[in-house]
Parts: C-alpha cells; sequence; structure tokens
C-alpha cells in the first residue's frame, strides 16, 4: 500500500510498479574486492554496499556538502537503490518475492559540517516505498564519512526478508 497525504494506492506487484514507473534496472553489481554481493540466511537477504554505478560506470562522485548537492546526492542514492533491486531479482528471480524491507544502512561521503545525511538516504528510501509500497517501510542508519570507494558520495546496504 502506498500512502501519501490523503491517497493510498495499493502495490500488489513490485515488478508491475516499477514498469508503471517505467524504472529500468541495472545490470546487478559485482563484488569490487574480496566479498559476495549478497547473501541468504534463511529468509532474509543481506546485500553488500552498493554504490551510484550503473553497469559498471560510477555516475556520481564528490563530496556532498561541497561539490554534490543534496539533490544530486539523493539521485545518486535512488541509483544504489536500483542496484539493490537488481541484487534481489537476480538473487530471488522475481522482485515480488520481497516480504519486507528490514533496513537500509548509508554511508554519505559528507563535507565537514554537513548534517544532512537523512534527505540523501531519502532518495533510495522513497523510490523503494514507491516500488513495494508497505513492504518497503524499513529501518535506516545514514552516516556521514569522509571518504567512499572510487570517491562516490553514497554507499548503501540493505537487509530484506524474502517471502518463503
Amino acid at each position: 500500500m502506498l500512502t501519501t497525504r490523503r491517497r493510498v494506492l495499493m502495490v500488489d506487484s513490485a515488478e508491475a510498479t516499477l514498469k508503471t514507473l517505467a524504472l529500468e534496472l541495472p545490470s546487478p553489481p559485482k563484488a569490487l574486492a574480496s566479498y559476495v554481493p549478497v547473501q541468504q540466511v534463511g529468509e532474509l537477504l543481506y546485500t553488500s554496499g552498493v554504490i551510484p554505478s550503473w553497469n559498471g560506470d560510477v555516475q556520481f562522485r564528490g563530496v556532498v556538502g561541497a561539490d554534490v548537492s543534496v539533490k544530486d546526492a539523493a539521485r545518486a542514492a535512488e541509483i544504489c537503490a536500483l542496484n539493490i533491486m537488481a541484487l534481489i531479482r537476480q538473487h530471488a528471480g522475481s522482485l515480488d518475492r520481497v516480504e519486507q524491507f528490514i533496513q537500509l544502512s548509508g554511508f554519505v561521503r559528507s563535507a565537514a559540517g554537513f548534517e544532512e545525511q537523512p534527505k540523501v538516504l531519502n532518495g533510495a528510501s522513497d523510490l523503494i516505498y514507491k516500488v513495494f509500497g508497505e513492504r518497503g517501510r524499513h529501518t535506516r542508519q545514514a552516516l556521514g564519512t569522509s571518504e567512499l570507494p572510487l570517491g562516490v558520495p553514497v554507499e548503501i546496504s540493505a537487509i530484506i526478508r524474502l517471502k518463503p
């Protein structure tokens, strides 16, 4: 179910909603070092941190609050969310196997004094909610850091519960 201030929209199929929103998923991201991109333990699916890359090409670089705006950083977070969805689809076969997003953990490469990390992560959270409805509601961490791999402004990981 997708709620806005005065409107409720049922979201039965994340795959159908993705098409309705005219969103495509990139190729699932590959590991950049010695780890696996996704790991399942029971019904829980854990993703490694993903960066704002599209089919292996980094889309954003820089420091939020210095040379990257909050708006652009939120767009980078949306791309991270699309990469997470690509990992889910690759592993589970369909986004419709998602029972619930449990948690997002995000790191924002922040300038000194920058305090708007939650606004940056809203790019990912809002997109996940649009695609999954109530199943997309999750807990979240939005942490500032001085550096991230390949100079990207944001990196996000997720914990998802799959339908049995």
